[in-house]
């Protein structure tokens, strides 16, 4: 079941085109992650569908509503990149404000217990740490029992260990059947937590599909071992793109990894650690991006 969705989507910004002809959709207890530079369209798309833009052609339905409709909108929890609340208020305070909007609100208890504040309930929120004032941004933004959350960059700046506990706050979430949009510039976010990614490059979708889809849009795969062979010996081995040598030990990025093994392993028998693995999310999105994008079909 589809719960929001751009449908050949275009907008513009004056002479800038900041989506064109784009479609895209999440789906009921799914994660949708868009990816893409700076300038992609990804806070656009989110601004659509969260009904503070307008698209010029195409159309934006979230729970098959205009996202505009106080009914769509009630279903909808958004955690934006930049979130401001009143410093001096206690949690359990911002908590209590932000569900007085909504009709139906999520119980307190699970609130806090979703979004990992037990014991932070009395605490001001000056005196909270990163990390748990974005935990109070994620709890404020499923406190109105939303259907649908919408995270934009949800854990910027937040050092690993707060990154990750801010991800299992999302399992939790669609533990309760509920459905994430993510963006983010963090690639490892993308590949824990998402069913599905949409790379956007200059407005258009670069590729869409699983993580691992979207991983093996990359056509180079990854060596590692130790050897004695120069890295620019290496480098001039037929099918090569990149190497790179780090603590005795060296990367090499290869379209052919069989036939570049063969060679090093020829050329130095003493060669070991040897380890060979497919490209990461980081590769892939790095090739689909820094050439023009096509126009593809979503992958459902």
């Amino acid at each position: 079941m589809i719960v929001a969705e751009l449908r050949n989507v275009t907008k513009r910004y004056g002479p800038v085109t900041a989506l064109d002809n784009v479609s895209i959709s999440v789906k009921r207890g799914q994660v949708l992650a868009l990816l893409g530079p700076n300038g992609a369209g990804k806070t656009t798309a989110v601004r659509l569908l969260i009904g503070l833009s307008y698209p010029h052609a195409g159309d934006v339905r979230v729970f098959g509503r205009d996202p505009h409709e106080i009914e769509a909108r009630r279903r909808v929890g958004v955690m934006l990149q930049l979130g401001r609340v009143p410093e001096t208020l206690r949690v359990r305070e911002h908590i209590q404000l932000f569900s007085s909007y909504y009709p139906n609100p999520m119980p307190e208890s699970e609130v806090v217990a979703i979004a990992g504040l037990q014991g932070l309930e009395r605490r001001p929120f000056s005196k909270l740490s990163g990390g748990q004032r974005q935990r109070v941004l994620f709890a404020l933004a499923i406190c109105g029992n939303p259907d649908l959350l919408v995270l934009d960059e949800p854990t910027a700046s937040l050092d690993v260990e707060s990154r990750r506990s801010l991800w299992g706050n999302v399992r939790s979430f669609l533990a309760r059947g509920g459905s994430v949009l993510l963006t983010t510039h963090y690639l490892e976010e993308a590949d824990a937590l998402a069913n599905e990614i949409v790379v956007l490059s200059k407005g258009r979708i670069a590729a869409c599909g699983t993580p691992f889809e979207i991983k093996s849009r990359a056509a180079a795969r990854r060596i590692r071992c130790t050897t004695a062979w120069p890295v620019g010996e290496i480098e001039a081995l037929s099918g090569v793109t990149s190497v790179r040598a780090e603590a005795g030990s060296v990367e090499i990025m290869a379209a052919n990894p069989e036939s570049v093994v063969r060679a090093l392993l020829n050329g130095d028998p003493s060669l070991s650690n040897l380890e060979i693995s497919g490209a990461a999310l980081e590769d892939a999105f790095l090739a689909l991006t820094e050439t023009p994008a096509q126009p593809l079909e979503v992958i459902a």
